[in-house]
């Protein structure tokens, strides 16, 4: 069969992507680079709560350029141990996301299109609801006189009511019951789309169930498993909602730290320089991966000429 390829013309090609970068520029670029500006001012009492990093007098425009935010950053052991404390919290939520999402995804790719479309709206459902009310319902489940340890008391488990409650488990909890979905949804779109084909011919050739996810299933749905992991990682690191409404006081989570500075703290500058860190430690790995992926895909289809 002869291949016709289209192609648009630099102007249609234009008009076709420049909407996207047009929406990316004004609402994540533009906002990026004025809190960029912010974290090079000083702090000042006044409005805005920070020095301009041009000023005009006397027909001499003086340039002032601070760095308080950035040294205090990365000399405080404060703000240190929040930067390893938060991609722990985020590392540890995206393995269990994965423990529990890739057989959850599994199941519902394999099952018959009338049920999977049922687990598919149960596993969308909970965003039909705030997630502020979601939770909000898991202080009522996981504090010492919730629905948990009413169970577990009335069973007869526990003697005494489980501290879960305003620890780092609570916070799990809540992270993962957050982001489960965006874990599940890539992953599913990427297994009801592999063809079954190959593991007939796997076992044909003798090999095992379990082998045969080794070899076959489980390579051909990492894209999914990077896609759901980078879904699940990169807002979990700046998570405020969970770490706040279940977290100590003790939990150390950028999103928590970012709130203080700028609403309790007053301190603009310095809660700019703390989100431009986060986001430069999020965006470099995220550029070398699709960078790597772009590569990859070239090398594929010129080894297929």
């Amino acid at each position: 069969m002869k291949r016709i390829a289209w192609r648009l013309s630099p102007s249609r090609r234009w008009l076709t992507i420049g909407p996207p970068f047009l929406w990316l520029a004004l609402f994540l670029l533009l906002p990026f680079l004025l809190v960029l500006k912010i974290s090079f001012a000083d702090l000042r009492f006044g409005i805005p709560p920070y020095t301009p990093l041009a000023e005009l007098k006397e027909e001499t425009l003086t340039l002032a350029l601070s760095l308080r935010g950035y040294a205090l950053l990365f000399s405080d052991s404060l703000y240190i141990a929040t930067y390893l404390n938060s991609v722990k919290m985020a590392a540890v939520t995206t393995v269990w996301c994965a423990l529990l999402g890739y057989p959850m995804a599994y199941y519902i790719a394999r099952s018959r299109p009338s049920v999977r479309n049922i687990l598919l709206l149960g596993v969308i459902l909970p965003f039909w609801t705030s997630l502020l009310l979601r939770v909000y319902a898991w202080v009522g489940i996981l504090r010492n006189d919730g629905l948990l340890n009413n169970l577990l008391l009335w069973v007869g488990i526990i003697d005494a009511p489980l501290e879960i409650y305003r620890t780092d488990l609570a916070v799990y909890i809540g992270l993962v019951y957050a982001y489960l979905p965006f874990f599940i949804l890539p992953l599913y779109a990427n297994l009801v789309k592999m063809d079954m084909r190959l593991l007939e011919a796997a076992y044909d050739l003798g090999a095992r169930p379990i082998t045969a996810f080794l070899r076959v299933t489980l390579p051909l749905s990492m894209p999914g498993v990077i896609a759901g992991a980078m879904l699940v990682f990169i807002p979990t690191v700046g998570e405020y909602v969970i770490p706040e409404m279940l977290g100590g006081a003790n939990t150390l989570m950028m999103g928590r730290v970012m709130w203080n500075e700028f609403f309790n703290n007053a301190d603009w500058p310095m809660a700019a320089a703390v989100t431009c860190v986060m986001v430069m430690l999020l965006l470099v790995p995220l550029v070398i991966f699709q960078y790597n992926q772009v590569r990859e895909f070239e090398a594929r289809r010129r080894g297929e000429r």
